[in-house]
């Protein structure tokens, strides 16, 4: 009777253990970009340690309807970068590495998803 409550009482542990929620990880460093304002000045935004590996679609350009996409993206987290010209991670892609230098305003993005490869 002991060894199946034994069993029994390992075999709920390892069941917790395993249905826990990994932490979410994070790039370390910033991804910026630019996206035109109301008046069409250009406006630059930040992403501080984005999280990874996930698709962020970028809330100024997530509309093709009703908003210009993004430009001129800028990867200075630790890990490479994939930059999006449709919304959800879809479209046409670049990849930006780790550290690297800003790119030219003709380069347009509307997500960006951020890898979890250091």
């Amino acid at each position: 009777m002991r060894r199946r409550t034994s069993a029994s009482a390992a075999l709920g542990a390892l069941a917790l253990v395993v249905t826990l929620p990994t932490s979410a990880s994070a790039a370390t460093g910033d991804f910026s970009y630019k996206h035109a304002g109301p008046d069409g000045t250009p406006l630059s935004v930040t992403l501080h340690d984005p999280a990874s590996p996930a698709c962020i679609t970028l809330p100024e350009a997530a509309d093709p309807a009703s908003t210009g996409p993004g430009f001129a993206p800028h990867n200075d987290t630790d890990t490479w970068v994939m930059v999006f010209s449709e919304p959800d991670c879809t479209g046409d892609s670049w990849t930006l590495r780790p550290h690297g230098n800003p790119t030219t305003d003709r380069l347009k993005l509307r997500s960006v998803f951020v890898t979890d490869r250091h």
